[in-house]
């Protein structure tokens, strides 16, 4: 039986209490300065490089704000529903990308959800990325915190459409399959 929707003002409410949780959290400091260190492995082709203007410097800070609030929202519905599934709500591209770099730090992250009984919801084969500005998501995130940053809350179709062209940009300089691929041979290079 499909799990009812909760209301996006429940939501809101247990996604604040979340987000003040884990950023009142002692060692939220080090969870925050971990995340935004894992930028030397920020390399995916499709994620961060779908934000116009691209900037790992400028975009980390305001991106690590994003991934926590959509972490917040995800937890937020599971506290109401206890359903994962129910959880893995829509979340923007380059958003979800963060929230990869923020689950690399493992065990920060856990000691924080588990001081505070937060259920940090995340599995990839679950996720869902078609995130839409009319979304219920965005209805949750405008009931916690107001309108969702564009820049970084793109809708689904816009970002199929930056990917198409990244594709054809990134195929004009031999990386096939939007970086999946390449058939560069390293060994044939001068030393």
């Amino acid at each position: 039986m499909p799990v009812q929707t909760p209301s996006p003002a429940h939501v809101a409410e247990g996604a604040i209490q979340v987000h003040h949780l884990i950023t009142t959290d002692h060692e939220f400091d080090a969870f925050r300065a971990a995340s935004l260190k894992y930028s030397d492995d920020w390399q995916c082709f499709t994620g961060f490089p779908v934000i116009s203007d691209w900037s790992l410097e400028e975009d980390a800070a305001p991106l690590f704000e994003e991934g926590l609030r959509a972490l917040a929202l995800k937890a937020g519905v599971h506290a109401l529903t206890g359903d994962e599934h129910a959880a893995e709500i829509p979340i923007a591209v380059p958003v979800d990308e963060m929230t990869h770099a923020m689950l690399a730090q493992a065990q920060l992250l856990h000691r924080i959800a588990e001081r505070h009984g937060i259920q940090i919801i995340h599995q990839t084969d679950q996720e869902h990325t078609d995130y839409r500005a009319d979304s219920y998501t965005a209805e949750c995130y405008r009931a916690a915190w107001g309108t969702p940053p564009p820049r970084y809350w793109l809708d689904h179709e816009e970002v199929e459409r930056r990917r198409d062209h990244l594709a054809h940009l990134y195929t004009s300089i031999g990386m096939g399959r939007s970086g999946r691929e390449h058939s560069i041979r390293f060994e044939t290079l001068a030393a």
